[in-house]
């Protein structure tokens, strides 16, 4: 959530990330008059508490009529006390409630519109001429069924559309994967983490997934658990409720874990092979750091995604999100955007998002800096989301045989192997 005291002192701001964002300006009025109930409400309520305590000062040293009249106004004070309770009580959980629906705010260098109006940043690497190579290009799941790798008719079978079995080879290159990136993760200072697939509602709200995103979370409603669907929600939640001291900041984790997305308002899209499913593993790196360091730290996990993906030889371009298509606690996200073939296109292959202190306040994890205590900043960066990033890797090194050259990066985690060969050779 944001600062109300930002809100208070500059709500023209926040009416401006609101309409960037395409969400309701309204609600920023709203919430300010809510906020102001509320200190009111709360002013009355000391007043009354006061003048409480100090009458029953009075009235054990009074007698007679006197103490009749003192303790005949205690009653009515009484009274009043309860109903300037539950006044302040109704307008702080209403304050609570608004603001939990407004999102945090927008990078003011952040690209205002749509989907489609992100900037494109940079571009990383050499697109291949397949035509000039004397072969057309195979699909991922073409490849990877004759490799052996992919089976998403089973996948089918068992558990319905957008699931799949990653099998021989397949399984082999995921697992390569995760090691690897774990490698690089852990080499940069990253602490490896294997999290929780299923929170408490605390947690999913705090790191801001039941808003705008509650579409697509699996929700247990028996157990009231939910599904993550990036290890960033029980990364996020760690410390919750916890005081960090300033000096051992930044603390970086990186989290393993399989994740789950209902991928509601996707119907008819990517639905061949594995490019868009409901159950994938990924490797998250979040960060926690002093809001003074929020900015560094947003290009250090960009970097760290850049290095990723060019180890594995992949070209990719870096895009600026658009405001309207931020989740509702990223002040600015970069995407990383790695080129399919078949598809003639780049794909989101990785993300990274500064938070800024919007999920530390929800989730009440501060530091403390000498005496002073305050909310912290955290951010969050896709490494590899493993269904997607196979399928660039079989598009992109897929040799005219239908074998598949192995990134040098990855060869160690797999024996050392240099080709993926289809099972028939």
């Amino acid at each position: 959530m944001i600062d109300l005291r930002l809100l208070r002192e500059d709500p023209d701001r926040v009416r401006a990330s609101q309409r960037a964002r395409g969400e309701d300006v309204a609600l920023v009025d709203s919430l300010l008059s809510a906020d102001e109930r509320r200190r009111s409400s709360g002013v009355r309520f000391d007043e009354l508490r006061s003048e409480q305590k100090a009458l029953g000062k009075l009235i054990p040293k009074a007698s007679g009529d006197e103490k009749a009249e003192l303790l005949q106004k205690a009653g009515r004070l009484a009274s009043d006390v309860k109903t300037a309770d539950a006044e302040q009580h109704e307008a702080d959980e209403e304050t609570k409630r608004l603001l939990q629906q407004l999102g945090n705010l927008v990078h003011p260098d952040v690209p205002v519109g749509g989907e489609e109006d992100f900037v494109v940043l940079e571009t990383h690497g050499t697109i291949r001429d397949f035509g000039a190579e004397g072969f057309e290009p195979k699909d991922h799941l073409e490849l990877g069924e004759a490799l052996g790798a992919i089976d998403v008719e089973r996948g089918a079978k068992v558990s319905g559309s957008r699931f799949y079995y990653l099998t021989g080879v397949g399984a082999l290159l995921e697992l390569a994967l995760v090691n690897a990136a774990i490698a690089q993760a852990t080499e940069a200072g990253f602490i490896p983490m294997l999290t929780p697939a299923l929170v408490r509602p605390r947690a999913m709200e705090g790191t801001g997934f039941l808003g705008q995103a509650a579409e697509n979370v699996y929700h247990l409603e028996k157990d009231d658990f939910y599904l993550v669907g990036t290890s960033e929600v029980p990364l996020a939640a760690y410390h919750m409720d916890e005081i960090l001291d300033a000096d051992k900041l930044p603390l970086r984790y990186a989290g393993f874990s399989p994740c789950f997305r209902r991928e509601a308002g996707t119907y008819g899209k990517d639905t061949r092979g594995i490019f868009r499913v409901h159950q994938f593993d990924k490797v998250e790196m979040f960060s926690y750091v002093d809001p003074a360091d929020a900015e560094n730290e947003h290009q250090r996990l960009l970097d760290w995604e850049k290095q990723w993906l060019t180890g594995l030889g992949l070209p990719f371009q870096v895009i600026d999100v658009a405001s309207g298509d931020l989740g509702s606690s990223a002040s600015r996200k970069f995407d990383c955007e790695a080129w399919i073939p078949t598809q003639g296109k780049y794909r989101e292959l990785t993300s990274a998002s500064n938070c800024d202190g919007f999920q530390a306040r929800r989730l009440s994890v501060r530091m403390r800096d000498g005496k002073k205590v305050q909310p912290l900043a955290t951010l969050n960066g896709t490494l590899c989301a493993v269904p997607r990033t196979i399928v660039a890797i079989l598009e992109n090194h897929q040799l005219a045989d239908g074998s598949v050259r192995v990134p040098e990066v990855l060869r160690p985690y797999l024996g050392g192997r240099e080709l993926l060969e289809p099972i028939s050779k």
